[in-house]
């Protein structure tokens, strides 16, 4: 009997196949304080989640939207998008799958439920739920362009400093002073070639360094990561404040564009 064909990897996203985007949303955002999910916490009156998936499904690029939601919450994220579905693109799909423990392993089971098609993916913070439109698109060019890594960032504002941390409220030691010029501050979305976030997920561990940004375990691969400008409105939402500037953000857009 002939050996088995092993299974032939996706197409590089350079062929010509469709953009997908994948929203990891199982997480529980604690800083943000007790109550709903940090992904249901409400914007102008809609639920964070349902923000970033718009701002997704945006662009004209991303023909599939997977959101990956707390394993025991997926029927009530599926239940929300579609109460929403007036507010979203109808030609853009979207998918809602259970997500795992941790952030890695929920982006990993979004990957998972992708169709054969797909070759170009991006992977976006449910906590950004204000990102440009064209950002996304700039993310997906520069994939489609022949990039296996991308991410959109903005240079630092502040001066960085390197610490020696210490326990119990310590004062810490600064022990360097990384030129300011040379950094910048990552958002998302990221986009990727399929193949080679695959690849990442079924690498790198899922402890340690770059476990928690897919671009850092695509680095740890050795493949090249590019970076594209990002925008001051894709902030992530983490503490109260975060949420009285993102509510100032649409407040804005709703007086400039009837956002």
């Amino acid at each position: 009997m002939a050996a088995e064909e092993p299974p032939t990897p996706p197409a590089p996203a350079e062929s010509g196949g469709r953009t997908a985007a994948v929203i990891p949303a199982a997480g529980r955002g604690i800083r943000l304080g007790p109550g709903a999910p940090k992904a249901l916490r409400h914007l102008n009156g809609t639920p964070m989640l349902v923000h970033a998936v718009r701002a997704m499904a945006a662009s004209r690029a991303v023909s599939l939207v997977v959101v990956v939601a707390p394993a025991d919450g997926a029927g009530e994220v599926k239940v929300l998008l579609d109460e929403y579905e007036h507010a979203l693109p109808e030609r853009t799909e979207f998918l809602v799958v259970p997500g795992g423990d941790t952030r890695q392993e929920s982006v990993r089971l979004g990957l998972d439920a992708l169709p054969d098609d797909i070759t170009a993916v991006l992977v976006h913070d449910a906590a950004r739920p204000l990102v440009p439109v064209d950002t996304v698109d700039a993310v997906v060019e520069a994939v489609r362009g022949g990039a296996p890594a991308v991410v959109p960032a903005l240079p630092l504002a502040d001066t960085v400093k390197q610490v020696e941390p210490q326990t119990g409220g310590r004062p810490e030691p600064v022990v360097a002073t990384p030129e300011r010029a040379l950094l910048r501050a990552v958002q998302t979305p990221q986009g990727f070639d399929r193949a080679t976030l695959v690849r990442a997920h079924a690498t790198v561990p899922a402890t340690g360094e770059g476990a928690t940004d897919c671009a850092g375990m695509v680095e740890r691969l050795g493949e090249p990561v590019v970076v594209v400008p990002g925008h001051e409105e894709a902030f992530k939402v983490t503490r109260p404040l975060d949420l009285v500037l993102a509510e100032a953000v649409l407040a804005r857009r709703r007086a400039n564009d009837g956002f």
